[in-house]
């Protein structure tokens, strides 16, 4: 059985919360209450983490951000993920030369991470930082290139959020995840649930994140969220179009996303495609040659 730290991981969860917010400072009252921790053990946690150059504090308004030693950590995690170097070149190119919204990501066991986002648009994109839940029907592109347990894993999450097991629901989201495999990408469709979801992004005084992340989820298996039949001349309400970026073991380690700001026809998609699968070739290829040098 792992290891549990509670002091680690009331650190980790005012880090996250500061990561996923960059743009926000909070108070202790802030932070004691969106994270549901006692004042004086988050007191003692914002201390510590000031004093260490992890957290700065306004001298005025006495809120938090987040220090010059995580700033020095985020430097020295991108220079030991070389997938993130590469990956961030083709991401930018895409984005300027189609002009769209583009993000990439990181799976972690439990976590989908934002790691870099580029923005073409007034759409509110998910911050660096700001992390989703690795359970059905989130992570889809990463979930479609593992062993057949990973995927039951997978789904069975997905199903635990549920108030009951469907099968209707079991058949749809494997359905998903071979198209992604036969096709070499992933197309999600705009959903209430995600308009939802990035409302509630521009509200930080809100619910906590996590509570939010979890009805995202849970709404999204009640809608239409993977397109899986393309036909060429249909027109699709396209919230995001994503492809792996693999390694040396041939699985996806990260993953670029275009959120395209119109309607597109099938004929569309696959072309927007095609230019991702060829940027993710390109960094695919200098992740794996990286990653067999000695």
């Amino acid at each position: 059985m792992a290891l549990f730290s509670k002091p680690t991981a009331r650190a980790l969860a005012i880090i996250d919360l500061l990561m996923a917010n960059p743009k926000c400072t909070y108070g202790l009252t802030d932070l004691t209450r969106r994270l549901k921790l006692n004042k004086a053990t988050c007191h003692a946690i914002l201390s510590t983490m000031k004093s260490n150059g992890f957290l700065l504090q306004d001298p005025k308004n006495k809120t938090y951000r987040l220090g010059p030693s995580m700033a020095a950590a985020g430097h020295a995690a991108i220079s030991q993920l070389p997938s993130l170097i590469y990956t961030m070149t083709e991401v930018r190119n895409l984005s300027l030369e189609l002009s769209m919204d583009c993000i990439i990501c990181a799976c972690s066991n439990n976590s989908l991470v934002t790691l870099a986002h580029y923005q073409h648009s007034d759409t509110r994109l998910p911050e660096s930082g700001l992390r989703l839940p690795n359970i059905a029907p989130f992570g889809a592109c990463f979930i479609a290139w593992s062993t057949a347990s990973q995927l039951q894993q997978w789904i069975s999450q997905g199903h635990e959020t549920q108030d009951e097991y469907l099968e209707i629901l079991d058949y749809k989201i494997r359905i998903s995840v071979i198209s992604i495999l036969k096709r070499g990408y992933e197309v999600t469709l705009k959903t209430s649930a995600e308009s939802n979801w990035r409302d509630s992004l521009n509200n930080t005084n809100t619910q906590a994140q996590e509570e939010l992340n979890h009805i995202y989820q849970q709404s999204l298996f009640q809608e239409d969220f993977h397109l899986n039949n393309i036909k060429a001349h249909k027109k699709y309400s396209v919230s995001q179009i994503t492809v792996p970026i693999f390694n040396l073991a041939n699985k996806p380690e990260l993953v670029m996303t275009v959120s395209p700001r119109q309607m597109l026809s099938g004929k569309e998609i696959e072309a927007i495609a095609d230019r991702l699968k060829q940027a993710s070739r390109r960094a695919s290829r200098a992740v794996t040659e990286s990653q067999a040098k000695p």
